[in-house]
């Protein structure tokens, strides 16, 4: 058998054929049957197949996600496929390239473990905020619904976070789980206390329901509206009870207060009707007395305005809806004449005459003394003198005036 030369191998005149290497040659099989040429390309179609393969493999970790783990087993297989490969073709040069690959996978090893922290403390961060905030919601909280819709929220945002080292993980749920058990029990214990006040609220309204019902039929008008007043006042400081029972309780308070209110109210309105003669007797009565007015003699007024009251009085009630128009009229009759009285007193009073008389004399005396002040002033020429004793002439004559109209009314 002739042999065979290739730059990376040989196939010698038995058959057995060699790579070359850095440290020699080395065996890699042999061949028997055929052109020593087929044996060199059988042997270098193998070299080709793991080169094939260590460049997919070189594509998948440069272009896809292949786990760092995966892709160092799969170097490690090639490695010793190379190291041992029945193979004619540049070896170490595969085995630079995996060597690279190496390099490469263990930079994305730590690209990976340097993201999987990132993770791992942002999903820290997001569990204690998830932590904190049912915390306060357990502590704070008072709007149950609201709450507890956003504990469960809670939960879920902490299933879908990314898991961190256990013992953080197994410390922050252990709060979380506390967190929710307390707010859970402080809830009921609201509810349990808002049962026992609404219980409460519903044998106080029953009280309150027993004692309307049993005025319904009263018909003392006066003194039992007063008393529903203040029931009402009760019914309102009491408190809620449940709400069924609330609207139950209601409906018959409010039944028995309507029953007598509309009792009353046909009462008065039967009144009213019987009133509504003595109603137009006050009317004539007050075109009578409006005839007095303006009133020029008040002895004859003050004595017709009395007649008129007696027979006002015996004219009995009227209308409730007429009683304050008709009273106020009657009022204004007797302000007018009260008010005549006065000034025919102030105006026939001795003793204010004898006052206003004194003080005109007073004011004319002081007039004439200031006159002569202003003449002596003058006749001296002393123009100080003269301004002030024409000021306070000025001043004084005012006054006069004034006292003298006050005495012209007591003539």
């Amino acid at each position: 058998m002739s042999s065979a030369t290739d730059p990376w191998g040989r196939v010698d005149e038995d058959g057995t054929v060699y790579v070359k290497t850095s440290d020699g040659e080395r065996v890699v099989g042999s061949w028997q049957a055929g052109a020593p040429e087929e044996a060199l390309a059988y042997f270098k179609r193998k070299y080709d197949s793991l080169a094939t393969e260590i460049g997919l493999l070189e594509q998948r970790v440069k272009t896809t996600d292949l786990q760092p783990q995966q892709a160092q087993h799969s170097i490690d297989r090639l490695r010793e496929q190379v190291s041992d490969a029945h193979a004619v073709g540049d070896l170490e040069s595969l085995a630079r390239r995996l060597d690279a690959l190496t390099a490469l996978v263990d930079r994305r090893r730590e690209e990976v473990r340097a993201q999987r922290e990132h993770a791992r403390h942002e999903a820290r961060e997001v569990k204690e905020r998830i932590v904190a905030e049912a915390e306060r919601i357990a502590a704070e909280e008072t709007h149950w619904k609201n709450g507890g819709e956003r504990l469960r929220q809670l939960v879920e945002e902490w299933k879908a976070a990314d898991r961190i080292d256990r013992p953080t993980e197994t410390a922050l749920w252990k709060r979380l789980s506390a967190a929710r058990n307390a707010f859970t029990k402080r809830r009921k214990a609201y509810f349990a206390t808002l049962d026992d006040q609404r219980d409460q609220a519903r044998k106080e309204k029953e009280r309150l329901v027993a004692e309307a019902e049993a005025m319904s039929g009263s018909t003392d008008w006066g003194e039992t509206a007063a008393a529903y007043r203040e029931l009402m006042r009760r019914w309102k400081t009491a408190g809620r009870a449940a709400r069924d029972v609330e609207e139950e309780l209601w409906a018959r308070f409010k039944g028995a207060q309507d029953t007598f209110f509309a009792a009353r109210s046909a009462a008065f309105a039967e009144r009213d009707a019987e009133f509504q003669g003595n109603a137009e007797v006050k009317e004539q009565l007050l075109a009578e007395a409006e005839k007095l007015l303006p009133v020029t003699d008040v002895r004859a007024a003050r004595a017709a305005l009395r007649g008129i009251h007696e027979r006002w009085e015996a004219a009995g009630m009227v209308p409730r809806d007429q009683r304050d128009r008709l009273e106020g009229r009657l009022r204004k009759i007797e302000e007018a004449v009260r008010t005549a009285e006065e000034n025919e007193w102030r105006r026939t009073n001795p003793e204010a005459r004898a006052r206003a008389e004194a003080t005109v004399n007073q004011l004319r005396s002081s007039i004439e003394q200031l006159e002569k002040r202003l003449a002596k002033a003058r006749e001296a020429g002393r123009d100080k003198d003269v301004r002030d004793a024409e000021e306070a002439l000025t001043a004084r004559r005012a006054w006069l005036e004034e006292a003298e109209r006050t005495l012209a009314e007591f003539s």
